[in-house]
């Protein structure tokens, strides 16, 4: 019966989500449209006169009124079509099933990094107010926001590659003399032990390492602040003094009741991180050569891509209603309290 009402949950929520997407389809296919610039004039080339602009532009469907060229995008879109990038020549979504697993694996890598330290570090900031811990924490956190992104993964390489030689060039996800694991998932690190290559997989580990830290410690700043805020505030709280006062072991009381109360929050916002890191990491992507999704992004922004942006923004969607899904049923299993269907 619970598994019936959590399934009967979980479709409610997808259903509430489909209006959702819609409107940024609507939005997003608009918004493309206002964007200065002509696909048509760049698929043409800089040597093409007005008449080959026009047939090129009434081949891209361009020429139609928006109620007919959105018409043609949503029937596409229903078939699994999100068409052709004019910049690359190929399937939007083979751009994407290509690059998304390249920006999720640096994501991921960058959040497991920050959890690991922001978490612990929070946790004992909170429960040694004032003291050294708390006031490296405060400083992590004052850098990790006020350090733009490129400027860390710049200095990384210049620390790392270019003075100590640690590090191997910031040129992509391997080194030249590795060709690509087989795909499984697109993630290099678990293809290449699914392949049994392990010297492929410590190539694309040694790749990582830079651009991972470089956003980790961007994405460590809010982590961090958000457990020390939640665990100041749970441990003031009126039950936490009650099992203080009834004589509960130290340790207990901090993990079993303080730290699991303070969790809610903390998830929250490593979802947020999570979605912003995904969507703003091009900066890493762009100082690493890194081939996610969001350089991708940006460059079919450049000329006016329209497939390809709208293919993104459509991902990225899509991504978010997933993330936001897991997150409400992680809830459910840290405090049974909080129902789904709420």
């Amino acid at each position: 019966m619970q598994l019936t009402q959590r399934l009967g949950a979980i479709g409610y929520r997808l259903l509430q989500a489909v209006p959702v997407v819609f409107g940024i389809i609507v939005i997003t296919f608009m918004l493309t449209r206002a964007l200065p610039g002509d696909p048509a004039v760049y698929f043409a080339g800089p040597a093409a006169d007005e008449r080959s602009i026009a047939e090129i532009r009434a081949q891209l469907g361009l020429d139609r009124p928006l109620p007919v060229q959105f018409w043609s995008y949503l029937s596409d879109l229903v078939r699994g079509d999100l068409g052709t990038s004019i910049s690359t020549g190929q399937p939007v979504t083979h751009e994407l099933m290509t690059r998304l697993p390249a920006s999720l694996e640096l994501t991921l890598v960058a959040l497991l990094f920050s959890v690991l330290i922001a978490v612990p570090l929070g946790v004992l900031a909170a429960t040694r107010p004032d003291t050294w811990i708390d006031h490296l924490c405060r400083f992590i956190v004052t850098a990790g926001v006020s350090l733009p992104t490129f400027f860390t993964g710049l200095l990384l390489v210049y620390v790392f590659y270019f003075l100590l030689g640690w590090a191997p060039p910031p040129m992509g996800r391997l080194d030249i003399l590795y060709l690509s694991p087989e795909r499984v998932t697109g993630f290099y690190l678990i293809d290449a032990l699914i392949a049994g290559e392990y010297a492929t997989w410590r190539s694309a580990a040694a790749h990582l390492v830079l651009p991972a830290l470089t956003l980790g410690l961007f994405t460590l700043a809010p982590i961090a602040r958000m457990t020390r805020a939640a665990m100041l505030q749970v441990l003031a709280s009126d039950f936490i003094r009650t099992a203080r006062s009834a004589g509960l072991n130290r340790r207990k009381i901090l993990l079993s009741y303080a730290f699991r109360n303070a969790l809610l929050p903390v998830i929250t916002t490593l979802g947020m991180v999570f979605s912003f890191a995904l969507g703003a990491n091009v900066l890493v992507e762009k100082v690493f050569a890194w081939p996610g999704i969001g350089s991708y992004a940006v460059e079919a922004l450049v000329v006016s891509d329209y497939a390809a942006v709208q293919g993104f923004v459509l991902a990225m969607a899509l991504l978010f209603v997933t993330l936001n899904l897991v997150i409400d049923l992680t809830y459910t299993l840290i405090d049974p309290r909080v129902r789904l269907g709420d």
